[in-house]
């Protein structure tokens, strides 16, 4: 009877294996250099094998399209807003996971889990070193103080990071005042908002502005670019994590995430993904390879994320910022950021 036990037990095990095998077809906002990492770890511990399908833009509409007949197992995001769509668009399918249950904290994953929070950035403020003065500025709302007019570099408004980072005002302030704030910030710009995160940091270098909001990552990706000049960028600014007073709400947090595809073919091989971006190694690999922040409350941050400052974040649930992007975007278009 033992014998049969541990034979019946031993073709369970063989059976499961074989389920989890073969290949895992991802969909991909997040650029393959960040992502291959990963992926080639996945496959070296479970033999299961990843095409990735990489695009800025669009693949949620291609999902849509594709239907039943879509060859995607896995969706991979860089951004709340983005994430939601597919959402919304009822394109995910609900998973049941222990080990995600355990690794992601509720406020970072869908209350139906459909998606989950992977890794996390917090968007920051830079300033210039020699220009603001320590203490000068702790909290983003301090961004629409007319002591700063023609001092103020930005990205534009309507790119998701910029959009989420309304959202959570909204939340925080209501409308009416988040769309004052918005309107001052503006108008204290040193130029029309333009370029990505790294363009804010050079401005500062070079003096058109004093100060910026960007993606904490961006940092690191400047601080250690290969390209000198770059790192003279970082060596001019200095972070700032905002809303930290005693009391306040903490610093905005946006994330990437990822989710399984409602007509995956391959469903326990794609959650198998998603549990391994939330295990200890794979947190770890998010911070040391982009500097971002583990989602998993049991892994701690690298220690040159340690060494820029320790910080509170925001507990709000990333869900609601995902839901009011769309007023979000109608106030980022009437002030004209």
């Amino acid at each position: 009877m033992r014998k049969y036990i541990i034979a019946t037990c031993i073709f369970l095990m063989m059976l499961s294996s074989q389920l989890i095998s073969g290949e895992v077809n991802i969909y991909s906002h997040r650029q393959p250099f960040l992502i291959n990492p990963f992926l080639n770890k996945f496959t070296e511990e479970t033999g299961i094998k990843t095409n990735v399908v990489y695009a800025t833009k669009g693949l949620a509409q291609r999902l849509k399209a594709e239907g039943k007949n879509s060859p995607a197992d896995v969706i991979l995001t860089v951004d709340i807003g983005r994430l939601y769509i597919y959402d919304d668009l009822d394109l995910l399918a609900k998973i049941e996971s222990k080990i995600l249950d355990e690794n992601i904290p509720d406020h970072l994953k869908s209350s139906d889990n459909k998606w989950f929070a992977l890794s996390k950035r917090s968007r920051i403020i830079v300033v210039s070193n020699e220009r603001v003065k320590v203490g000068e500025i702790s909290k983003i709302e301090d961004l629409a103080d007319q002591k700063w007019k023609g001092r103020i570099c930005s990205r534009p408004g309507s790119h998701v990071y910029n959009r989420a980072v309304m959202a959570s005002l909204i939340l925080a302030l209501g409308e009416d005042r988040a769309e004052k704030w918005a309107r001052k910030f503006v108008s204290n710009l040193a130029r029309r908002p333009q370029g990505n995160d790294r363009a804010q940091v050079k401005a500062i270098y070079e003096g058109q502005c004093d100060i910026s909001i960007i993606n904490n990552y961006y940092f690191g990706k400047l601080k250690y670019s290969d390209d000198l000049k770059q790192r003279k960028w970082a060596d001019a600014v200095r972070l700032i994590f905002p809303n930290q007073e005693k009391g306040d709400r903490g610093a905005h947090i946006n994330i990437s995430g990822g989710g399984v595809a409602k007509y995956s073919k391959n469903k326990d091989a794609a959650i198998s993904l998603i549990e391994f971006l939330s295990k200890d190694a794979s947190q770890k690999m998010y911070g040391a390879i982009n500097f971002e922040y583990p989602v998993n409350p049991r892994v701690e941050t690298t220690d040159e994320l340690k060494s820029w400052g320790s910080f509170r974040s925001d507990k709000v649930r990333i869900s609601e910022i995902a839901k009011i992007t769309q007023k979000a975007q109608k106030i980022i278009d009437r002030s004209g950021w």
